[in-house]
């Protein structure tokens, strides 16, 4: 008796394609949050974006809660009085 029966080859096949869509769904991510990271220049979350796999969860907490960007204003210069 086969070890697996071939009625499950649906099966088999729809998870592959839930593993596809899964690791482009990270990869996507991913992506956009290392490129966020290295323009921010935090080299902490650069590491721990790129090691963890977290099926883009983490990615996207970074995006959207973490790595928003600085902004630093720039320094208002005043005209020196007139004499």
């Amino acid at each position: 008796m086969p070890m697996f029966d071939s009625s499950y080859a649906w099966w088999n096949g729809g998870i592959i394609a839930v593993i596809i869509l899964f690791a482009v769904w990270s990869v996507v991510w991913k992506g956009f949050a290392l490129y966020r990271a290295g323009a921010n220049r935090s080299p902490a979350w650069f590491v721990c974006l790129l090691i963890f796999n977290t099926l883009g969860i983490l990615e996207i907490l970074y995006l959207f809660v973490f790595g928003k960007k600085k902004t630093v204003e720039a320094p208002v210069y005043q005209a020196p009085p007139a004499n």
